[in-house]
């Protein structure tokens, strides 16, 4: 795409905050620091470089389009490499689901965080600590997508769409997409509106604290819960 060095320079300064604000979005369910963003940022500008040296200007798409693409392949190819959710948070998560899917059983109705915290015997500030440890866990894991789809997506197609949380990319069927759909609906009032102003208005977490008047780390711990009581509840309607 681009015709000279100097040409190539100018795209990267151009695009350069396209991979900034991939780099944040991704990251911010990490347990990450600077410096770890910081080499993220720096393989994306990679991802940015490989979209630049292979875009074919005749295909039907857009290079910003394209080079969304390739930034996040790059990433995510990174964050494998790395294991960036470890086996205790994995360990952390799945207790959280249990919790939730057994307290819905028990109750007849969504359970409260307090009531999921006396479940767990934690207080409530540890059971916010459990939410924090557990942010990195996507709605839809690769595990749990079936043969079919993983049949006809690239690996780097579905990788995109695992990071990407929105479920009804990684659902052929009507009958799952509108089961998914429902199970949203059904969140709390906040978790539901997090959900819906993260993924489909792709507002930042701290955009979205702005807007209930909460705090970053308030807005990621009902990002978290919303995941979690969604996994828990597809898990239970899959068994």
């Amino acid at each position: 795409m681009a015709g000279n060095n100097k040409d190539r320079d100018k795209l990267i300064m151009k695009y350069g905050p396209l991979v900034k604000s991939i780099v944040g979005r991704m990251s911010v369910k990490l347990p990450i620091d600077a410096a770890d963003r910081e080499d993220l940022y720096n393989v994306g500008i990679i991802g940015l470089m490989e979209a630049l040296d292979k875009f074919d200007e005749n295909r039907n798409v857009q290079f910003e389009t394209y080079a969304r693409f390739r930034i996040k392949g790059a990433i995510l190819d990174e964050l494998r490499s790395r294991d960036w959710v470890p086996r205790s948070i994995r360990h952390k998560d799945s207790k959280l689901e249990e919790a939730f899917a057994n307290m819905k059983k028990t109750l007849g109705r969504r359970p409260e965080e307090e009531e999921v915290a006396n479940y767990l015997g934690i207080t409530l500030e540890q059971y916010y600590k459990l939410l924090d440890d557990t942010k990195g866990i996507p709605l839809i894991s690769q595990e749990d997508l079936t043969p079919e789809y993983l049949e006809t997506h690239s690996s780097a197609e579905v990788m995109e769409s695992v990071n990407r949380g929105t479920p009804f990319d990684l659902f052929a069927g009507e009958e799952l997409r509108n089961q998914l759909k429902k199970l949203i609906d059904d969140l709390p009032g906040k978790e539901k509106v997090v959900m819906s102003l993260y993924y489909s208005d792709e507002m930042t977490m701290k955009e979205i604290g702005r807007i209930l008047d909460l705090t970053e780390s308030r807005v990621c711990q009902l990002h978290t819960q919303a995941i979690v009581r969604l996994r828990s509840a597809l898990k239970d309607s899959w068994r």
